[in-house]
């Protein structure tokens, strides 16, 4: 997809807007000292060197998690738990065990995982990225040298680099105005805490050369493309009209509707009570996708009901009045749960996932609805309850009754394609759809969502992706029933226009993203989003379906 001159480079637009200023790179990994046998007297000293480094690098995330909110502070308390890994501490000690040093046992033991993972693929692919950096940090706090990571700039600069930790990227401030990366793709961990940030994102810049910290770079999140130094005054230009851009978006205030009065919602994204008020103080109408991971990821036990209700009570009354569309557990082998007892799988992309873990131990979901159930008593809200990984219209009506049982609304998500096919049929027992674009588009196109390699297959504009989604809004229009779209698809200000002529009546995104959505959508008419839909569709690659929807616009 790159068709690079000597200053100017393309890559997948991830987050609209224009940076500028002298590129930083990330610290460099810590040295790795020359092996050392150590003696057998020596060895349990060694790995309770091991198990302190590796606790004090956990105590140091798990601060910064405490600190952030949303995606970032989940991701930071994931790559915290992952330096605590038992498993991780187990095959290290053994390695020291046999004589290595805690440095080189570190090294090896993170290797042994990084290669399993990467074997899986999926999201567990991702956690390679994660290992590596648990690595350099535990290897830095051992050695003594400093914490790698990204600098801090104390004026406005654009990050460069091959890939990021997401711990990296969520500890981003105000200086870093861009983000370019040579791997990553438009639905890494990544991407999404950049647009929840805000800031201006390019990743899968795949010929991307070396540049030397301090070249000026000019980033332009929205087209893609990547100039290093450029002209300074076409920069500062296009700097200036991106801001007055921006200023004229953040003007913006809803509700969500195109310029000729057609209502689409504009819904939050939100995790947990924290992320829930900020995003209640926004633009946002409600919210299309409360994740409710957060009440049972790093847990050894699961939590009672009472303890669900009390989150699931914060957040309904962040938006009291307001919709809030609850997502029950997405979680499985790829986001493993101590207390289900799940094993490991070949594949777990395609494995027990989401509502899958229901049919083996069904009270997990009764519990989490009874939470729902309660939480909604408790508040007098009435929320939308839906369920991720569904995969047939038995599996539909298994979680509709469910639902309906405790006088909650229903409603399932769209992310395998049998789904979108049977749309018509799921229908006529929920209430309501919600597109996961980020798990249609890698089911869609048998592409990982995670490989750098194949980011331009998991692009949400690929034509086939759109043509899915056009069909379950057709469906959605035919029963009178709303079809929503709540995958990272929906924080694209030009695609949001193509969805909205696809027939889609909502989209939630990461707060950060709602005001240019919005303020999108109200300078353009129903027909010319219907038009710039027909447009997409009618393209045979991802570049060509942007560049047809932003003529037809």
């Amino acid at each position: 997809m790159n068709t690079p001159t000597d200053t100017l480079w393309k890559g997948v637009p991830v987050v609209p807007g224009v940076g500028y200023g002298p590129a930083i790179r990330p610290a460099p990994r810590p040295p790795v000292p020359e092996p050392v046998t150590v003696a057998e007297p020596d060895r349990p000293a060694q790995i309770a060197r091991y198990q302190a480094a590796a606790a004090t690098v956990a105590e140091r995330l798990a601060e910064r998690a405490g600190l952030a909110s949303g995606a970032a502070a989940e991701v930071l308390s994931a790559t915290a738990d992952l330096a605590r890994d038992r498993g991780l501490a187990a095959a290290a000690a053994q390695r020291i065990q046999t004589g290595a040093d805690a440095v080189h046992a570190c090294v090896q033991a993170t290797e042994q995982f990084a290669t399993l993972f990467g074997q899986l693929g999926g999201l567990m692919a991702e956690r390679v990225t994660d290992l590596h950096d648990i690595r350099d940090r535990i290897i830095a706090e051992l050695t003594g040298a400093p914490e790698p990571g990204v600098p801090r700039p104390t004026a406005p600069s654009v990050l460069v680099a091959d890939d990021l930790a997401p711990a990296d990227t969520a500890g981003l401030d105000e200086f870093t105005v861009a983000l370019v990366t040579r791997l990553g793709g438009p639905t890494s961990h990544t991407a999404i805490i950049a647009r929840q940030l805000g800031i201006p994102c390019v990743v899968a810049v795949t010929d991307l050369p070396e540049i030397a910290p301090g070249t000026p770079v000019l980033v332009n999140g929205e087209t893609g493309k990547v100039e290093v130094a450029p002209n300074e005054l076409a920069a500062r230009t296009a700097v200036r009209t991106a801001a007055a851009q921006r200023a004229a978006t953040d003007a913006w205030r809803g509700p969500g509707r195109t310029a000729d009065g057609h209502l689409v919602s504009i819904l939050a994204n939100v995790q947990d009570a924290a992320s829930a008020q900020q995003a209640a103080g926004s633009q946002a109408e409600g919210v299309g996708l409360f994740r409710t991971e957060l009440a049972f990821l790093n847990r050894e036990t699961e939590p009672s009901v009472d303890e669900q209700a009390d989150l699931y009570a914060e957040v309904l009354r962040a938006f009291a009045g307001r919709k809030v569309v609850v997502r029950t557990l997405d979680a499985g082998s790829d986001k493993p749960l101590a207390f289900t007892g799940a094993t490991d799988e070949p594949n777990p992309a395609l494995g027990v996932r989401g509502l899958r873990l229901a049919f083996t131990d069904p009270g997990i979901l009764d519990r989490q609805l009874d939470a729902i159930a309660q939480a909604a008593e408790r508040t007098g809200e009435q929320p939308w309850v839906m369920a991720p990984m569904v995969s047939t219209v038995a599996d539909a009506r298994f979680f509709a009754d469910r639902v309906h049982a405790r006088g909650l609304v229903a409603g399932v998500m769209v992310e395998v394609p049998a789904v979108a096919l049977l749309a018509d049929r799921v229908l006529a027992h929920v209430g309501f759809l919600s597109i996961g674009t980020n798990d249609l588009t890698q089911y869609t196109m048998a592409a990982d969502r995670l490989s750098p390699e194949l980011a331009i297959l998991t692009d949400p504009w690929q034509p086939a992706h759109l043509a899915l989604v056009a069909q379950v809004a057709r469906a959605g229009q035919v029963a009178g029933k709303p079809v929503g779209v709540c995958g990272e698809a929906a924080a694209d200000p030009l695609l949001a226009c193509v969805l909205t002529g696809l027939g889609i009546t909502s989209l939630s995104a990461a707060t950060a993203a709602l005001p240019a959505v919005g303020a999108r959508l109200a300078a353009v008419s129903l027909d010319q989003c219907r038009a710039a839909a027909a447009a997409a569709l009618g393209a045979d690659d991802p570049g060509h379906a942007r560049e047809a929807a932003r003529a037809a616009l």
